[in-house]
């Protein structure tokens, strides 16, 4: 071994490992007495050696070892990463609910860029990019051989600025390009309306830090406006990609007076966790609904599975993402920081939700409901018989049919839940079914 290979070695040794080190000693063990991988380091080494003698061009010291690092980590799984210093920043940015970019969850897929789900009013779900849509270009640069903080790197950039993404959708025959301008994203993650009257409506487009409390405020809102009687609620988590995990709980406590929401199990002592519901602040005499889909994820699965659980209320949609890992982040000294992968998450009976979903009590297909054309049909009308009577009011005069046709026009503007979105009809349909055999507790 050279002295440089042996140096690196001894650095490797005393800095990653907390070695007991006995140079030149191929038996050396980590505090815990575990033999340590010392030919897979010597091989590191030489490698590293034959990369800065080799390599057709110089090669800085402090990005090989980075590169080594991210290495390391996407060799775990998907959501395992190395965060530099602009990506730990961003990602703090996100926690906080504002930041520059075009307004999508994403993660790996077989080297491409997946999208986990849209965000709510923003650059990419106006421009219609939908959740479990494969991104394979970014301008003209192939997505495949990017990492995912290079490829979310490339996404973001100076507001007012255009991106163009070139993405494979299922059903789709040939890949669709689709141009984004980017936007300082600032995500306002609960929102609520009154769907009719009693019924209320209120979505969340991720967790963050103040998700919890901005529930309450949405729901004293509903209340308000429908005179303190609302009926039920239809909580919208359809492409929720997920976020803080104390914010899932403080949701969930929102509508639990007792036992346990999520526990978490990992290798470690602090990763060994419950949560339990407290009996303060809570709506537990109103009926709910939790609509869902395949871009639900994580946090929400975790909404969804503690609230299905305790039989507080009736899951609707399609089979949520299935992300059941919990990430931590661990900074570093160098002002980086390291997302690791320490535990997964169960639900209160003992579930655990990752790489499987929660499936819904009730499936909605997607389904999208349209106005089909009148072509007759065979039906023959007084007008389409010969010789018949002419409208003594008509005179010729097309107006009236005209001014019929544009208010037809304009009524179609304002159109149906049912045909805007099929899967909240029918989600506000249960929600009426469970408030007529609802009895409010005594």
């Amino acid at each position: 071994m050279n002295s440089f290979m042996r140096n690196l070695l001894i650095l490797l040794f005393i800095t990653g490992f907390g070695l007991q080190l006995a140079v030149g000693d191929d038996s050396t063990t980590n505090g815990n007495g575990e033999t340590l991988p010392l030919d897979e380091l010597r091989t590191f080494t030489e490698v590293f050696a034959k990369i800065k003698n080799d390599y057709v061009e110089d090669v800085d010291d402090r990005k090989l070892l980075e590169d080594a690092i991210r290495g390391m980590l996407a060799g775990l799984d998907p959501h395992s990463t190395y965060l530099d210093k602009e990506s730990y920043k961003e990602l703090q940015e996100g926690t906080t609910g504002e930041f520059g970019g075009l307004g999508i969850e994403v993660g790996m897929e077989d080297g491409f860029v997946k999208v986990i789900a849209p965000i709510d009013d923003t650059p990419a779900k106006k421009a219609g990019i939908k959740a479990g849509d494969l991104i394979i270009k970014l301008d003209d640069t192939p997505v495949k051989g990017l990492s995912l903080n290079d490829a979310i790197s490339r996404m973001r950039g100076k507001p007012g600025t255009d991106i163009t993404l070139t993405i494979i959708r299922d059903g789709e025959e040939k890949p669709l390009v689709i141009t984004i301008t980017r936007a300082i994203i600032r995500v306002n993650s609960v929102r609520g309306r009154t769907l009719e009257p009693g019924f209320g409506y209120l979505r969340i487009s991720s967790f963050q830090a103040n998700t919890g409390h901005d529930l309450r405020k949405q729901l004293d809102k509903l209340s308000e406006e429908n005179d303190y009687k609302l009926k039920g609620v239809v909580l919208d988590l359809r492409n929720n990609p997920g976020g803080v995990l104390n914010a899932a709980v403080e949701v969930s406590d929102l509508f639990l007076d007792k036992g346990l929401i999520v526990y978490t199990e990992g290798r470690i002592r602090n990763s060994q966790l419950k949560f339990n519901a407290k009996p303060l602040n809570v709506i537990r005499d109103l009926p709910i609904v939790v609509l869902v889909n395949e871009g639900s994820a994580s946090a929400s699965e975790i909404v969804a599975g503690a609230l299905q659980d305790h039989r507080r209320a009736v899951i609707a949609g399609q089979q949520t993402f299935g992300k059941g890992s919990v990430q931590t982040i661990l900074p570093m000294a160098n002002e980086a920081a390291v997302k690791l992968t320490t535990a997964r998450y169960f639900t209160p009976s003992g579930r655990s939700i990752q790489a499987s979903g929660i499936t819904p009590d009730i499936i909605i297909d997607k389904l999208a409901v349209e106005k089909l054309e009148d072509d007759g049909n065979g039906i023959v009308k007084e007008a389409d018989l010969s010789g018949h009577l002419e409208n003594p009011q008509d005179n010729g005069d097309t107006t009236t049919n005209k001014n019929a046709e544009k208010a037809e026009e304009e009524k179609e503007v304002e159109r149906p839940l049912s045909v805007t979105d099929y899967e909240l009809y029918e989600a506000l349909n249960i929600l009426k079914g469970m408030a007529l055999t609802h009895r409010k507790p005594e």
